[in-house]
């Protein structure tokens, strides 16, 4: 197991190093770059000075240098904790992505949490009640809930809370904590709005979970073992959670590793709807204005936690199945 943890930890090396050097030339492929947008726009409000603030700028940033160049200069500095600094705000990356990676990363266990606590339950019930009335109830809202947008969910959100309440649930705090330093107060103030995105977000991740639980299951359920534990005498309550539920999570744990980065990447377009202050719509925007080392930061950041996923998921599910080995 150790030699599989060491292994697995050193392929995460080269990984990284493959997904910064494609995703750092992908986001300079469109011509020009930020700062010629920047010219444009000084033009048309009659700056005469723009070529030489640009000329000056361009020289800051390293964009007078070839791409390779300013890729092991955003690289080296990303080793050394410099992430670069945000063309467009003129301010260093980890100042703008440090408040705004750590919400996302609360919206993001919370959405995580609240979809494997709801959906696992169900799909044990629907499996074990198959073809009952709430089996149909929950098959009915599981395709529902696969095939409406976050987005689109989120827009009903707000559209149905200015016709009811007349007040839409945008963002993750109230007025008065909204540019308020952190205190216990503002921490409370988080959990109570945190649950409108997470259960936009949500939503599509749980209907999903619960058919794969409920496909799952009903296949465990079938097979020769079980009725070998049930011919033994063994309580019905002991057969499902203890053989059948265990051997069923398999394929849920094994998309652990992709969950997270899809929490992430799909909570993008919500953000924007419900107007919430995580990294999604600032990546959205580094990306439309070429900003580059705040778009390239984003990037790495999302390939460490899609591999952090695939890591845990690989030793969970050993731990789930002692017939696994990876020595």
């Amino acid at each position: 197991m150790y030699t599989f943890i060491l292994r697995r930890l050193f392929y995460m090396v080269p990984t990284i190093i493959l997904v910064s050097i494609v995703g750092f030339i992908i986001i300079n492929l469109p011509p020009g770059d930020y700062l010629t947008y920047r010219i444009q726009e000084l033009e048309r409000q009659g700056f005469t000075g723009a070529q030489e603030q640009i000329s000056h700028l361009r020289e800051r940033y390293g964009l007078d240098l070839p791409l390779y160049q300013r890729y092991f200069k955003w690289a080296i500095g990303f080793l050394q904790g410099d992430m670069g600094e945000s063309f467009a705000y003129s301010k260093p990356v980890t100042q703008l992505i440090g408040q705004r990676l750590a919400l996302t990363m609360v919206l993001s266990f919370s959405t995580l949490i609240f979809t494997w606590l709801v959906a696992i339950p169900i799909g044990i019930y629907s499996a074990t009640h198959q073809y009952s009335i709430l089996d149909h109830i929950f098959t009915f809202f599981g395709f529902l809930g696969l095939s409406i947008p976050n987005f689109l969910f989120a827009l009903v959100l707000l559209v149905g809370g200015l016709m009811l309440f007349g007040d839409a649930p945008t963002g993750l705090f109230s007025a008065q904590y909204q540019d308020a330093p952190w205190s216990m107060g503002k921490v409370v103030d988080l959990f109570k709005n945190l649950w409108v995105p997470v259960v936009v977000i949500g939503t599509a991740g749980t209907a999903g979970l619960i058919r794969i639980m409920r496909g799952n299951l009903l296949d465990i359920l079938g097979q020769e073992f079980i009725q070998t534990a049930r011919a033994k005498g063994l309580r019905e309550t002991v057969v499902i959670y203890k053989h059948a539920v265990r051997n069923a999570l398999h394929p849920l744990v094994m998309q652990l590793g992709m969950t997270m980065p899809r929490i992430i990447s799909g909570a993008a377009i919500t953000g924007i709807v419900l107007g919430l202050p995580t990294t999604g719509p600032l990546y959205l925007e580094a990306l439309q204005n070429q900003d580059m080392y705040l778009a390239g930061s984003f990037l790495i950041l999302l390939t460490v936690l899609l591999l952090i996923g695939n890591f845990f998921a690989d030793i969970i599910l050993a731990m789930l199945d002692p017939r696994i080995r990876y020595d």
